[in-house]
């Protein structure tokens, strides 16, 4: 696993003011390339957790330890609904653990502060941020390549920073027959991609695979992507309609996701259209008060958890300790303990300096409270756990 680029810095205030108006003829960025081209991106040791993190300097508020679990909680009070003058303020941490199996195929990235790694560009707010997750498979060439160079993909796209969903749309693509063309790497493997994009206030998250982001809203759990898998009814209708096939869940009864990057052994000639994807799916938000964090992991953890428990867990960890880098770490510690069979990869970022606040429930006099199974069966894990 290839650690994301390092950084010292505490918390990032990023300012609202990006724009879909901009302009998109923005000149080359050939300098901002060779400046991303020099990132360290050395990779770190095979058998320890990886991580790359930013600590806030918040002070860390006195919060009790046994936050609402996966319970069905209703009536949530919204403590902002758009407000105009929210800033996030951002900090991320990650965890990667090569967990069962032989090798570590994932590769991901963290840049908190765009603007460390390229130069100032007409019409990009004074800060952004930036991540990856990229789990490979058939080796790490694809993950590895796609990770070095997505970023400079997007940035050097003509319709960045205008239109930004059409500058990552084609930059995935780009990156993927960039893959096919280079000689030194096999391009027989393959790589999902997960990225975000936050410019100000806009965040933007594009996947082509099964790795899943997930947004914390205020203890609620709303993915914002789709996974890629051959069986999906989307998916599966698409892949036909392209004259493949599905077995077993496998795509031409080889491949376990129905888009990815890489995998020319399973595509046709360049630039031709395919059962196997690499054009990303995009989701667009305008980030409000009301949402804490974002979870972005590979299948590895989306595999034993549900998007809901791992907010839970996440929003407790971060209320005991207001440390995303702890707590993606707990959510690696507790896949493993639901014994995952796949490499893990997690990435939180926060969008406050401060930990979650309690929830408070509106009274529901007359009506019955329920839990999930899912929800009682974690609680009763915890409480098995503590005696």
């Amino acid at each position: 696993m290839a650690a994301g680029t390092g950084f010292s810095r505490s918390y990032v205030m990023v300012e609202d003011g990006f724009s879909n108006d901009v302009s998109s003829g923005v000149e080359e960025r050939s300098q901002n390339s060779d400046q991303l081209n020099q990132l360290d991106v050395g990779k770190p040791p095979r058998h320890i957790s990886v991580v790359r993190h930013s600590i806030s300097t918040a002070t860390l508020l006195t919060t009790p330890t046994d936050p609402n679990f996966d319970l069905g909680i209703v009536g949530i009070k919204s403590a902002s609904d758009g407000k105009s003058n929210y800033t996030p303020m951002i900090r991320s941490g990650s965890c990667a653990e090569k967990g069962p199996k032989e090798y570590m195929e994932d590769e991901h990235i963290c840049i908190d502060n765009l603007l460390e790694h390229i130069d100032k560009i007409e019409g990009l707010p004074s800060l952004g941020a930036f991540y990856g997750v990229f789990d490979g498979h058939g080796g790490t060439d694809a993950a590895s390549y796609v990770r070095k160079n997505i970023l400079k993909f997007i940035i050097e796209d003509p319709q960045f920073p205008g239109c930004l969903k059409k500058a990552i749309r084609n930059a995935y693509i780009k990156a993927d027959q960039a893959f096919a063309e280079n000689s030194t790497v096999d391009i027989s493997s393959g790589t999902t991609a997960l990225t975000t994009f936050l410019f100000g206030r806009m965040m933007v998250v594009a996947n082509a695979g099964d790795c899943r982001a997930v947004l914390g809203k205020r203890g609620r759990a709303i993915e914002l992507s789709n996974d890629h898998k051959p069986n999906s009814i989307s998916e599966r209708h698409r892949i036909e309609q392209l004259g493949g096939v599905i077995y077993d869940g496998y795509l031409n009864g080889q491949l376990s996701v129905a888009r990815a990057l890489g995998d020319w052994h399973m595509k046709g000639p360049k630039g031709s259209v395919c059962p196997l994807s690499a054009e990303p799916e995009l989701q667009e938000i305008l980030l409000m008060e009301d949402d804490e964090f974002l979870i972005m992991g590979c299948d590895g953890l989306w595999d034993v958890m549900s998007s809901q428990c791992a907010v839970t867990i996440a929003r407790k960890e971060l209320m005991i300790h207001n440390d995303p880098e702890r707590c993606s770490r707990e959510l690696v510690r507790e896949a493993l303990k639901r014994c995952t069979r796949d490499n893990l990869t997690v990435i939180v970022i926060c969008f406050s300096p401060d930990p979650p606040p309690w929830i408070e429930i509106q009274s529901q006099t007359g009506h019955r409270r329920s839990i999930s199974s899912e929800g009682l069966n974690f609680l009763k894990g915890l409480l098995d756990g503590n005696s």
